[in-house]
C-alpha cells in the first residue's frame, strides 16, 4: 500500500481472509471427530462484532471504493477495542464491566457520527 500498490493489499487481505475462514474452517471440520461446537461467546459477542465490522465496511464501497486515513485509524482502533476486550473477557478481569459500558457510551455514538460523516456526499468528493 506504501507503495501505490493499493489494489494489491486489498486483494491479499480479502484473500487472506476468505482462506482463513472457508479454508480452516473446512479443513477442521473435516479433522474433526464429530461436530465442532460453537461457544456462546463467539454467538453472543463475536459473531455480531463480525457482522457489525462487515456493514461499517459498506459504505467503503459505496463512496467511491477510497478508505481515508482517519478511517483508517478508526478501523485499527476497532480492532484494538475488540483485542482488548477479548483479552478482558477471557481473563475476567475486574476492568471489563468499565469498558464495556466505555465501548457502549463513548465509542459507539462516536462510531456511529463517523459513519454519518462518511457517507456525506460532500466529504468523499473532498478525499477523491
Amino acid at each position: 500500500a506504501i507503495r501505490g500498490e493499493r489494489d494489491i493489499a486489498v486483494g491479499n487481505v480479502i484473500g487472506s481472509n476468505t482462506f482463513n475462514i472457508l479454508g480452516c474452517l473446512g479443513a477442521t471440520g473435516i479433522a474433526a471427530k464429530g461436530e465442532l461446537p460453537v461457544s456462546e461467546t463467539v454467538l453472543a459477542f463475536d459473531l455480531p462484532v463480525a457482522v457489525g465490522v462487515a456493514l461499517l465496511s459498506l459504505p467503503v464501497f459505496f463512496t467511491g471504493r477510497r478508505i481515508a486515513r482517519w478511517e483508517g485509524f478508526f478501523f485499527l482502533g476497532g480492532y484494538v477495542c475488540y483485542t482488548v476486550w477479548s483479552v478482558l473477557a477471557a481473563k475476567q478481569h475486574a476492568a471489563l464491566d468499565t469498558f464495556r459500558w466505555t465501548l457502549a457510551w463513548v465509542v459507539a455514538p462516536i462510531t456511529a457520527i463517523l459513519l454519518v460523516v462518511s457517507l456525506l456526499p460532500s466529504r468523499r468528493q473532498e478525499a477523491a
